[in-house]
């Protein structure tokens, strides 16, 4: 009976200890750490991430810069670069107009939209040529590569690789020869250094380009490797500028040769012009081939004496240009007459008679 009690008191004492108790199943259910304080840790966690999440946007920031700078270099360089030409070419025009002429084009006080409507004058020919045939072959080039099959397309760049790096490098090198060397060999065109520095800087960097496409077209995994940002902005900048001094080269020697030819046009043509009667108040001693000073015997006419023979070639800067009618580069001297309210003009056609009187 002892033994039987004390199994009976066993049995009575287990549940109030044993896992089927309330208590032992509510202990059970909660974590080891359920009564610890984790706002510490989630602070430190959002720290890290926020700081993370920084880290990453520089990263991106400075991985987007080179694109940045290409997407500006695309837009506002060509545009400054275009704009300049055209400025510099008028200039040079001009130079050589008025060199044939033998007068000094400063006296004329030209503005910068002068310079620019000079421009069009044999320059936007060249020009939208030059444009159309790149953007021909760009738009060949880009057909081809994605029209051709992957195995024929790393074939012909094995061949535009070493045809573009070599033509190239014979250009800058007839371009240097005309720097450096011997100027005869562009004597007959000199504009021809300038073209063939800017064409043979764009054929290297093209040939740099397909080299860079090659190992990524052998080997895929590879074409995440790419020039650094710095790099490839030093690389492009370097490639700008010796592509405009070529252009600007080939532009200047250009634009004189262009002035020159315009200059022998007009004289070729002056006799035909539009001829200039110019009445003064005073005695302006014009002393030039075929140009007659005739003196009113009126003494209340305004304009006292008539100046005949003459053609006017340019107006600017407060100045008149006139040349003699029968003038020539080897025969006869340019006329500038600064503008006057004691001065007037009158014109009729080539030959044409007027009247005599004052």
């Amino acid at each position: 009976m002892t033994t039987a009690a004390a199994a009976s008191e066993d049995v009575s004492a287990e549940p109030s200890s044993g896992e089927g108790s309330p208590e032992a199943s509510s202990s059970k259910a909660q974590p080891p750490d359920a009564g610890v304080d984790r706002a510490p840790e989630r602070r430190v966690s959002e720290q890290v991430e926020a700081g993370a999440i920084a880290e990453s946007t520089q990263l991106e920031a400075v991985a987007a810069l080179p694109q940045v700078l290409k997407i500006l270099g695309s837009v506002i360089a060509p545009t400054t670069l275009l704009t300049a030409l055209l400025f510099y070419f008028g200039l040079l025009h001009v130079t050589g107009f008025f060199r044939y002429l033998g007068v000094n084009y400063t006296v004329f006080d030209l503005t910068v939209q002068d310079y620019l409507i000079r421009s069009a004058d044999g320059l936007f020919v060249p020009l939208t040529v030059v444009a159309a045939t790149a953007l021909l072959v760009l738009w060949v080039h880009r057909l081809l590569l994605n029209a051709l099959s992957a195995g024929t397309r790393l074939i012909m760049l094995r061949v535009l690789t070493p045809f573009a790096a070599i033509t190239g490098l014979v250009l800058v090198s007839m371009a240097m020869t005309a720097i450096f060397g011997d100027t005869a060999a562009f004597a007959a065109h000199p504009e021809a250094g300038g073209l063939s520095l800017a064409s043979g800087v764009s054929l290297l960097a093209y040939a740099a380009r397909l080299l860079r496409l090659l190992p990524a077209k052998r080997r895929p995994e590879r074409a995440r490797w790419q020039t650094a940002g710095a790099v490839a902005v030093a690389e492009w900048g370097a490639i700008f500028v010796l592509v405009s001094v070529g252009l600007f080269w080939a532009v200047g020697s250009y634009a004189l040769g262009v002035g020159t030819s315009r200059g022998q046009d007009m004289e070729a043509a002056l006799s035909g012009w539009p001829d200039a009667v110019l009445y003064s108040e005073k005695s302006l001693s014009l002393q030039a081939p075929g140009v007659q000073e005739v003196a009113c015997q009126n003494p209340e006419a305004a304009y006292r004496f008539r100046y005949e023979g003459l053609k006017l070639v340019l107006q600017s800067g407060n100045q008149y240009l006139f040349l003699p009618a029968g003038w020539t580069r080897t025969n006869g001297a340019a006329v500038l007459i600064p503008r006057d309210e004691a001065l007037r003009l009158e014109f009729s056609g080539a030959g044409q008679a007027r009247s005599a009187t004052c």
